[in-house]
């Protein structure tokens, strides 16, 4: 059954950080079988977007400074929902109390590689970070 509050729902991506950049890429690409769609930045700040397989992605940035004490906290970074028309489901999380951290736009990284896309980020009720994600490139 279709979404009827966003059009084109569905997960677009999960993005994590690591200190491990080319492990993680490597360990994603070669290990698993992810395919690298589109990377950008330079070190120690690079980004990746892994498509896994089914159109969906895994984002990795890469985190500068010490690695954390805990392993595995708080490398998730946040999640992102397809969406057809990003400023109309902005508007719909924003109906029901979500605070918009960043309103919709078109991010520098991606035009600059040729690529329509627009995002924006809204905090859920326990403070999750919530991207949505329109684009008919990725």
């Amino acid at each position: 059954m279709a979404n009827q509050k966003i059009s084109g729902s569905g997960f677009h991506h999960v993005a994590i950080r690591t200190h491990k950049f080319d492990q993680s890429v490597r360990f994603y690409t070669e290990g698993l079988g992810f395919v690298q769609k589109i990377t950008w930045g330079e070190e120690p700040a690079r980004a990746v977007m892994l498509d896994t397989g089914d159109g969906n992605y895994l984002e990795i940035f890469e985190r500068a400074g010490e690695a954390p004490e805990v392993v595995g906290e708080p490398n998730i970074l946040h999640f992102a929902f397809r969406c057809d028309d990003c400023e109309a489901a902005t508007d719909a999380a924003r109906t029901v109390g979500a605070e918009v951290t960043l309103e919709p736009v078109s991010p520098e990284p991606f035009t600059n590689l040729g690529l329509k896309t627009k995002i924006s980020f809204v905090l859920g009720p326990d403070g999750e970070i919530v991207e949505f994600f329109e684009s008919n490139d990725l």
